[in-house]
């Protein structure tokens, strides 16, 4: 009965004679993390405590050997085994009648420990999100300072400017502590503040809206004003960006001019068609690809004229650009005046919102990637694997011949795809005769699709 209220009143109580025999281990029955601790008995308990704890040990049975006495717990730390220890605070009590024996009530540490690491740990998180907070702050001061573009931060409910940088304090005429705070509205002649944001709003949600017109009430300079909607800490924000209206078409014209360059001295061949795939313009590096002399030989002329396969790849390049928008690294050949034939990468881009719709060509050399390509198809690792579990249960033979199959359906139907269906322009990108591919459509069960162009 008496242990049991001892080991109730304590996590761990010891009963230890003063040379640090244990005579006697009681485990709180609440208390199991410690488990079974009966193979302590008879040991001597420094053989269970780590080094640092035998000398606070050697001390407390020191003083009581020579008649003395404390109150003052001790915390030690327990071991059994090389990787478990766990860290108690004992008090420690003479009993017996002659007090040759000792009673160390021990507390688990282990909780406390527990929640002063973690606290440990969220100080080291908190501190690590303030040097990020302050990296990031650092970045945003610099390259709002740096940057030449004017931009102002407007806060979508309240109308009021949040932040600017200093080219739009210059471009506005005010300095930044008198502009934020203030209604954004206020720095633009003939603008109130609910109108003023909702135009913003309405321009910051449609993509296909241009800038806002309006003159800065102040220096009395046009702008531009290109509104960007975002949330920061669940508030909607706007960013404004500012430019004056001669520096926006000096902008552009200056883009004009970049383009045009590009398109002239390209290291790539870059073709203008029409709709129809009948050429408007190329740069030189088409007229090299092309073997032609001068622009005007190859204006008027369709595209087909100069693709190895002709009408055959033109209508596949043309058709996906014309319904997606763009078609991307199409594997051809193309024949220059004299036959000669280079292998090409073809990739289009449909531009639809023109007054006059083309499509662009990108054309690019490919010729000297072909002897550092793997030949063959690339095979998915789902594949590899599928063909790899045939090994023990099929000849190499029929293995082959397996992914033979496998490889022969995918360029098929790449080609069907390619097509849109047109079971012709696909027997001849295929280098097959009509009848072939039918046979191999059949073979593989692709006749279900409905075809064209037979």
């Amino acid at each position: 009965m008496l242990g049991e209220v001892i080991a109730a009143a304590s996590d761990i109580a010891i009963v230890l004679s003063l040379e640090g025999r244990i005579l006697s281990v009681l485990v709180n029955a609440g208390h199991r993390s410690f488990g079974a601790l009966d193979h302590w008995e008879g040991r001597d308990i420094r053989d269970v405590l780590t080094e640092d704890s035998q000398p606070k040990l050697e001390a407390k049975l020191n003083l009581f050997a020579e008649g003395g006495d404390s109150a003052k717990p001790v915390e030690l730390n327990h071991r059994d085994g090389e990787n478990w220890d766990f860290p108690v605070r004992y008090s420690f009590h003479r009993i017996g009648p002659d007090g040759s024996v000792l009673l160390l009530l021990g507390r688990d540490l282990r909780p406390i420990a527990e929640m002063q690491m973690q606290l440990i740990e969220a100080q080291m998180a908190l501190e690590r999100d303030y040097e990020t907070q302050r990296e990031y702050d650092t970045r945003y001061r610099v390259l709002s300072e740096a940057t030449r573009d004017a931009f102002v931060f407007v806060g979508t409910k309240s109308g009021r400017v949040i932040d600017a940088n200093p080219a739009a304090c210059a471009l506005l005429g005010v300095a930044r502590s008198d502009l934020i705070g203030n209604a954004v509205a206020q720095e633009f002649d003939g603008r109130r503040r609910a109108e003023f944001v909702e135009a913003l709003n309405l321009r910051a949600m449609d993509e296909t809206a241009g800038p806002l017109e309006a003159e800065a009430r102040r220096t009395r300079t046009p702008v531009r004003i290109m509104p960007t909607a975002f949330r920061a800490a669940g508030e909607p924000l706007i960013l404004c960006r500012i430019d004056p209206v001669e520096a926006a078409a000096a902008g552009g014209n200056e883009m004009t001019e970049t383009l045009r360059a590009f398109f002239e001295e390209g290291v790539d061949a870059i073709v203008f068609t029409d709709p129809d795939g009948v050429i408007l313009t190329a740069n030189e590096s088409f007229l090299g690809l092309a073997d032609a002399p001068q622009v005007s030989s190859v204006k008027g002329r369709s595209l087909g004229d100069y693709l190895v396969r002709g009408s055959v790849d033109l209508r596949v390049l043309v058709e996906n650009a014309t319904r997606t928008g763009q078609m991307r690294m199409f594997a051809t050949k193309l024949a220059g005046e004299y036959g000669a034939q280079v292998s090409v990468e073809i990739s289009a881009t449909y531009l639809s919102e023109q007054d006059h719709p083309c499509i662009v060509f990108v054309i690019r050399d490919a010729s000297r990637l072909e002897g550092v390509r793997k030949p063959g198809v690339a095979v998915s690792d789902d594949a590899m694997r599928s063909v790899m579990e045939l090994v023990g249960s099929a000849t190499l033979k029929d293995i082959v011949a397996e992914t033979t199959d496998v490889v022969e359906k995918m360029c098929i139907e790449t080609a069907v795809e390619l097509t849109r269906n047109n079971r012709v322009a696909a027997a001849e990108m295929l280098g097959l005769s009509r009848q072939s591919l039918y046979v191999k459509l059949r073979k593989y069960g692709l006749l279900s699709r409905d075809g064209s162009g037979e």
